[in-house]
């Protein structure tokens, strides 16, 4: 499929870990992955705190990464870049939860 790829993923932080890590865990996807090839769009946010019973905020950090197609994700996996990222940047982290979705157009 050539349609754009939406690779949504949401970084649960570290047991014991302090409020720093989620703003070194932002820096280091900003460093390592906006510029993998295939990444059109990149974002890092941060748990809004919505008091709803469907929201989760229980994740430090939030990652958007748009690519341009399926072809593009799957050199973005195995990038040297997002392994880099993961080696230096696992400590941040207990879990991860990964949504991917074609984007509508």
């Amino acid at each position: 499929m050539s349609a754009k790829f939406l690779h949504i993923v949401y970084f649960y932080p570290a047991e014991n870990g302090t409020p720093e890590d989620a703003n070194q865990l932002a820096a280091g996807c900003r460093k390592y992955l906006a510029g993998i090839p295939g990444v059109t769009r990149l974002q890092v946010g941060f748990p809004a705190g919505t008091p709803r019973d469907v929201v989760d905020n229980s994740y430090a950090v939030a990652l958007l990464v748009e690519l341009t197609d399926t072809h593009a994700h799957d050199v973005y996996q195995d990038h040297p870049d997002h392994n880099a990222f993961i080696a230096e940047c696992r400590q941040y982290w207990s879990r991860v939860q990964i949504y991917d979705s074609f984007l509508a157009e």
